[in-house]
């Protein structure tokens, strides 16, 4: 079972239909929308400052979500897929974005809906990345504009796969196949 812990007051909210890895930890301020997953070893962190979450958003294995004190929170929007070993602290992600394993995003960032960020890639302090933008590199840098409805596309099936995996977690008769 994962580790939800209330702090300072708070308790975190988790939304229907969502997985929580057996030791995924959730802590504090945290709200979580529907038919989310946070996959194994993942650290949601709102100790210090808000972090809230939207719909269909999923966090893969070994992630970890924090803020500042006082300064910066965490809002993603619906839709997202956050993926392996991606440290996220203080940024704000729109619908429909994609950051790639291992990519770093820092306090008052805002990653574009619809937008991509490469694997590896670190996104500065109050970086802002345009919708439909792919950037890459560390630190990350424009790299080219990608088709909206192809992003959309994309972004919705990794979410979509994501709650379809979760399932079989939670469910022995879930499909396998898809």
């Amino acid at each position: 079972m994962a580790l939800i812990i209330p702090v300072r007051g708070f308790t975190p909210e988790i939304g229907p239909d969502t997985f929580l890895a057996e030791n995924a930890t959730v802590v504090g301020d945290v709200v979580m929308g529907s038919e989310c997953s946070v996959w194994f070893n993942t650290v949601i962190r709102g100790d210090v400052n808000s972090i809230r979450i939207g719909n269909r958003v999923n966090i893969q294995d070994g992630s970890v979500l924090h803020t500042l004190y006082k300064k910066s929170t965490i809002e993603i929007g619906d839709d997202v897929s956050i993926g392996h070993n991606v440290t996220i602290h203080g940024a704000k992600i729109h619908d429909y974005a994609l950051i790639g394993m291992g990519a770093v995003v820092m306090d008052d960032a805002e990653v574009g809906e619809g937008a991509l960020v490469a694997a590896g890639s670190v996104v500065l302090s109050r970086t802002k990345i345009g919708p439909n933008e792919l950037w890459g590199g560390a630190p990350a840098k424009f790299i080219k504009m990608v088709d909206p409805e192809t992003s959309k596309e994309l972004n919705i099936k990794i979410a979509n796969n994501y709650l379809r995996y979760s399932r079989w977690y939670t469910d022995p008769n879930a499909p396998t196949d898809f």
